[in-house]
């Protein structure tokens, strides 16, 4: 019998539909951002992979009421969370609806990746040829750190086992430390609050000014991308290159000059003024 695996092993980057029915695979979640990417980090992010025996378990259901309250610290901390069960998409959507969860339902309704990772439960019980509760914490890399087995419901990480799962990895990871996002690099995408005490005119850095339109802003994230006629690719902008104070954002379609700047990590613009 194929051995079940362990930490240290590379976990398979499945592909399996969702709760609406969209086939996502799961390296999908760990990769790093366009902004990382801008930034120049090459680390992505940890994911916690839950095998669910499906909305029935009354011992699934608590786990994953526990898991609802950790979800926004999962968010603002920029890990991620899926959970896969043998239900179908319509049932996964259901169960996530009445739990209030936001994180990801996958189906696996043919036990593929069930059997493939050797947790199927083959006992006549009433979870007869369900996944066995099993907890992996990936690395971003999607090799695995920690593995629970929550056939009994007291193997399941509690929520601070999983946060501490997840500082060890991320302390590793070249996004961590403050010095990373105050390197120049970084302060070019991302720019200093303090860049803009003093109303700044357009082009008074010495950088050239173009006109464009805002193309798209992640209210999430801050990050959104410009339009502009007279350079091919999508610009990029943090939403630190708005000057004002605290968390400045601006709609989709609006008209706007800015100042563009080329990056060893892509096409940028800072300054932004809404054209009136």
């Amino acid at each position: 019998m194929q051995e079940q695996l362990k930490p240290g092993d590379s976990f398979p980057d499945f592909e399996l539909p969702d709760q609406n029915g969209k086939r996502r695979k799961l390296s999908s979640f760990s990769r790093q951002s366009e902004a990382d990417k801008r930034y120049g980090f090459k680390d992505g992010y940890p994911v916690i992979v839950v095998f669910s025996r499906g909305f029935f378990c009354p011992r699934d259901q608590q786990q994953f009421r526990s898991l609802v309250t950790f979800q926004n610290e999962l968010r603002v901390n920029f890990c991620k969370l899926v959970s896969i069960s043998a239900d179908e998409p319509i049932v996964s959507s259901a169960f996530r609806a009445g739990l209030g969860a936001s994180w990801t339902f996958f189906s696996d309704v043919e036990r593929k990746l069930i059997k493939q990772l050797n947790i199927l439960d083959e006992t006549e019980g009433e979870y007869a040829y369900r996944a066995l509760p099993f907890t992996f914490v990936l690395k971003p890399n999607l090799e695995i750190y920690k593995v629970y087995n929550g056939w009994y419901f007291v193997g399941r990480p509690t929520l601070e086992e999983l946060r501490q799962d997840l500082r060890a990895i991320m302390q590793t990871m070249d996004y961590y430390s403050y010095d990373a996002y105050n390197s120049e690099h970084v302060k070019k995408i991302r720019i200093p609050q303090q860049n803009w005490l003093e109303d700044q005119p357009l082009g008074s850095s010495g950088l050239p000014v173009y006109e464009g339109i805002i193309e798209s802003f992640d209210l999430r994230t801050g990050n959104g991308y410009i339009k502009c006629q007279d350079v091919m690719d999508r610009i990029f902008f943090n939403f630190t290159a708005i000057p004002g104070e605290g968390y400045r954002t601006i709609r989709p379609g609006t008209k706007v000059q800015f100042e563009f700047i080329e990056t060893f990590t892509g096409l940028s613009a800072r300054n932004i003024h809404e054209m009136r």
